[in-house]
């Protein structure tokens, strides 16, 4: 499902117009997205949650030479399925 799907089902199911849903689904995603940001973690309930791990830099190997090469530390999403 993509967005406009997702919009097209919030408005049916709650009697809303198009672009009363587009405003609410955006709303909530834009909410979602700057706790995520924060470093917040976002838990909706019966759905899933979702944090922001960090990764620290490494050290690997590559192939031939022996080089080492380092990997920048990185930020990833981490989401988890609620469970039922």
């Amino acid at each position: 499902m993509n967005k406009q799907e997702l919009i097209g089902h919030v408005a049916d199911r709650a009697g809303l117009s198009r672009n009363d849903a587009a405003r609410a689904v955006e709303t909530m995603l834009e909410v979602v997205t700057s706790a995520l940001k924060r470093g917040d973690e976002v838990r909706l309930v019966g759905f899933g949650n979702f944090s922001v791990t960090r990764r620290k830099a490494s050290t690997g190997a590559t192939r031939g030479p022996a080089s080492p090469c380092r990997s920048r530390p990185a930020r990833s999403l981490s989401s988890a399925q609620a469970r039922s």
